[in-house]
């Protein structure tokens, strides 16, 4: 688990600017083979296993491409809130930016990597905006577990 965090202040003509950034990235191993952690991650109309999201908009059997906007309700509030796709690397890569509050950018992204251990999922939130710091107080619980749930969702459909 790695936090970074950066806060600045920039002076302009027409003002003083602040900016706040905040990285963190979680890590699980999975005894599943890459190509079902994979298809687990890129299956859109399937939250289940996601600790923030409870449902989506998107279609049965839809998956992840770039430039793809659909809507989620959270579990914290449901509330509907927008994602779109920003990468797609498949079996690698997926990174999507969430768009729930002005000012505030989130993002999220997955890396799955096969090792001889195991495959690793690594996922990293990233926020910025003046709002960051108290939107991580709320959201920092389900996004530790992100990694280990989709880990977990992808051991049981292996195990089937």
């Amino acid at each position: 688990m790695i936090l970074n965090f950066s806060f600045k202040l920039i002076a302009t003509r027409g003002g003083i600017w602040c900016k706040f950034s905040l990285f963190r990235t979680y890590r699980a191993l999975s005894n599943a083979p890459v190509e079902v952690l994979w298809q687990k991650l890129i299956n859109l109309a399937d939250v289940s296993w996601n600790p923030l999201l409870s449902s989506t908009n998107a279609p049965r059997g839809l998956i992840a491409k770039p430039g793809l906007i659909y809507k989620v309700v959270t579990r914290l509030i449901p509330i509907p809130v927008r994602i779109f796709v920003e990468r797609v690397k498949p079996g690698e890569l997926l990174s999507v930016r969430v768009l729930a509050i002005p000012g505030v950018e989130n993002r999220v992204t997955y890396h799955v990597e096969s090792t001889v251990c195991g495959t690793y999922v690594s996922c990293s939130v990233t926020l910025r905006g003046l709002l960051s710091p108290l939107l991580w107080c709320f959201i920092r619980p389900y996004a530790a577990r992100l990694a280990a749930e989709l880990a977990q969702a992808a051991e049981r459909v292996a195990a089937l």
